[in-house]
């Protein structure tokens, strides 16, 4: 009796720990919701902070929060270790986006792919973009170093651009490298259509933060805005890619 006494205690301890622990989270959560009701809130959880909670919205960005919901910080909290200033903000941020990068389907992309891929990386791409057009002709020596190249579309201008039309032939093309290479060649592409993802990666790149083309996501979710060459582009790849 004893034991299933005491075991009942604990079992009722345990449970009103949970629901301590809940209530912060509900608390931040609708003082957030009350300030913006569509914000997209996708987890609230403890930050290595005593007292501060981390707010993980769509595509990688982070808030925190005190319990109550009534204090709110937007920046980078950093955490010194051994006379290094770590950004706890970035590393989480990165993870996230390298999830939802990784949990697109690779027949939604436009791929070029090496013989034996030791990494890879994303770009976010408009075919009327210059630089876009520099790193993709860049794109046989990435592929020779061992990086798989994947394109996401990116329309510059908006989805009723020419950018746009562009892409979604590219993206509709029963060769997608080929109408790809024709693009960035500043050749035209035969017109195609067809219900592409091209919307649904342009609001992607807009949640993660994408302003301007090319925007590169290495392996581990750290974007790169703008091109690099493929000597810089590559070591930095190989490295996140380890």
């Amino acid at each position: 009796m004893r034991i299933t006494t005491l075991a009942a205690a604990a079992a009722f301890a345990f449970a009103g720990s949970l629901a301590l622990a809940a209530e912060p989270a509900q608390a931040i959560r609708q003082n957030l919701l009350a300030l913006q009701p569509d914000m997209p809130i996708e987890s609230i959880a403890e930050s290595p902070v005593a007292g501060l909670y981390q707010v993980q919205l769509a595509g990688g960005r982070q808030l925190y929060a005190s319990a109550d919901g009534q204090f709110l910080l937007h920046g980078y909290l950093y955490q010194v270790q051994n006379g290094q200033a770590v950004n706890l903000t970035e590393q989480a941020q990165s993870k996230a986006i390298a999830r939802q990068i990784e949990a697109i389907d690779r027949k939604d992309m436009v791929v070029f792919a090496p013989a034996e891929a030791k990494t890879h990386i994303t770009v976010f791409t408009d075919t009327d973009c210059g630089y876009c057009q520099k790193l993709h002709s860049e794109v046989p020596e990435l592929n020779r170093q061992g990086i798989e190249v994947r394109y996401l579309a990116f329309p510059r201008q908006g989805l009723g651009s020419h950018g746009a039309k562009t892409l979604a032939s590219v993206w509709c093309a029963k060769d997608r490298q080929a109408a790809m290479n024709l693009a960035k060649a500043r050749k035209d592409v035969p017109a195609a259509s067809c219900d592409s993802p091209i919307a649904g990666q342009y609001q992607l790149g807009q949640m993660i933060g994408v302003q301007g083309t090319p925007a590169i996501v290495l392996a581990d979710g750290q974007v790169i805005p703008g091109y690099q060459p493929a000597a810089q582009l590559a070591e930095l790849a190989l490295r996140a890619g380890k």
